[in-house]
């Protein structure tokens, strides 16, 4: 059987998209194991697996056509869909972007306010003009962009269920940013500030370590992927689990 594997962020400088030929009944453990041979162990080591943009395990059985992503930490990359924020009829999707344009962070934080609410609470995500000592000149962004919406949108229905918030938007920019720019903006409206301000930061925090967005840094002397936040435990594929279930 063939399933297309798609690698993101550092990954793809080592190894292209491409279709994978494996045995009937082959797991994830198995396409990590044919793999190894072109990607060095540490740049396997903590990363997740999307099968048809969900996350698997290294057990998942494969199947004829799948499509695989393998997703290094995130920095938080069709059937995607990508949205421009500032078209209101785009409202049905639960208050939840991705865009490439830049985010107006005014309006959406008018937009999300009601007569109920008695707080609204905004993170905006600014663009910094140094890093870990050096001078950056620029972001690129990029993400498993189906993936990234079902994530987002996840995370948006546990905030209003798990801090009882009445509503959370979500947007995040793609492409490239300049110094200044808003990369992630999350407002969250409720009746009181405590939840809104712990949903609010639950939303980044989560968003940082489980949506398949990734960050590409150009400074003054140099660009690199930025280093991502580690998986949660039940989302990493550990290479040394991988090779021992295939």
């Amino acid at each position: 059987m063939n399933v297309r594997v798609i690698p993101f962020g550092v990954l793809k400088d080592r190894l292209e998209a491409a279709v994978v030929e494996l045995p009937q009944g082959a797991t994830v453990a198995a396409l990590l194991d044919q793999l190894s041979a072109r990607l060095p162990a540490p740049l396997l080591r903590g990363i997740a697996v999307g099968v048809n943009a969900e996350y698997a395990t290294a057990s998942h059985v494969l199947k004829e056509g799948d499509e695989v992503g393998l997703l290094p930490p995130v920095s938080g990359g069709s059937a995607s869909r990508t949205v421009d924020v500032s078209d209101e009829s785009n409202a049905e999707l639960g208050g939840v972007f991705l865009t490439r344009v830049r985010i107006d962070t005014e309006k959406l934080a008018a937009q999300a306010r009601r007569g109920e609410d008695g707080a609204v609470v905004v993170f905006d995500g600014i663009v910094r003009d140094h890093s870990r000592g050096r001078r950056t000149l620029h972001l690129d962004y990029e993400a498993y962009e189906e993936m990234a919406l079902k994530q987002m949108k996840e995370l948006a229905v546990e905030a209003r269920s798990k801090f009882g918030v009445r509503h959370a938007t979500i947007v995040h920019r793609l492409g490239r940013l300049q110094i200044g720019e808003t990369s992630v903006l999350i407002v969250v409206a409720s009746a009181h500030r405590a939840q809104a301000f712990d949903a609010c930061r639950w939303i980044i925090d989560t968003l940082k370590k489980t949506v398949p967005i990734w960050k590409k840094e150009t400074f003054a002397d140099g660009a690199v992927w930025a280093p991502g936040e580690p998986f949660p435990a039940e989302i990493a594929v550990d290479p040394a689990e991988a090779k021992h279930e295939s």
